[in-house]
């Protein structure tokens, strides 16, 4: 019973009636997701898959950071993570795994989303979806340049495996409460 409690709890509107930053939250996302997306597309196109793990290594938390503004701190984590800079907080791996048992009781990964008020801060979640251009760093078959790759820049990844449509992980925002509102 509490994974369907829970899935509608993550996926339920009403939850964010009383948040007044999540809409502000979720326009965030797309800039970041784009950018990262945008950034890993290149690379490809110019060395193929291996050159998108140093690429992804080398610029994505640079991306974080130049997202990261007007109060908002915005990043990516996972219970699989692949950059241990990434390793979810105690309240992001609750909502992790919150996610995770939504999505095998058959809540839609891309419905996925939590906000709530922790020590001082407003914190959101959204889930991601692992899509068809992640399968080739991520995904259950993996090319051997691209493993190679993989092991050089992340000796401790964890996130390979996956399949289409798969909990990834999640974009994590937060902010102060004391601030003003957007």
């Amino acid at each position: 019973m509490r994974p369907l409690l829970l899935a509608a709890l993550l996926t339920s509107d009403t939850l964010y009636a009383a948040t007044p930053w999540q809409e502000d939250a979720a326009k965030q996302i797309p800039a970041f997701a784009e950018q990262l997306l945008g950034t890993v597309r290149q690379a490809i196109a110019d060395g193929g898959p291996g050159a998108a793990v140093q690429a992804c290594h080398a610029l994505a938390p640079q991306i974080a950071s130049e997202h990261s503004r007007q109060a908002w701190q915005i990043g990516r984590t996972s219970l699989k993570v692949r950059n241990p800079d990434n390793a979810p907080d105690a309240w992001e791996r609750r909502v992790l795994q919150d996610f995770a048992a939504a999505a095998a009781s058959g809540t839609p990964v891309a419905q996925l989303r939590h906000a709530e008020e922790v020590d001082g801060q407003y914190r959101y979640m959204q889930a991601i979806a692992v899509g068809e251009p992640c399968l080739a760093c991520h995904g259950a078959t993996i090319r051997t340049e691209v493993e190679n790759a993989i092991d050089q820049y992340y000796p401790h990844d964890q996130a390979r495996g996956y399949q289409l449509g798969e909990l990834r992980g999640a974009f994590t925002l937060s902010r102060p409460i004391a601030q003003d509102t957007p």
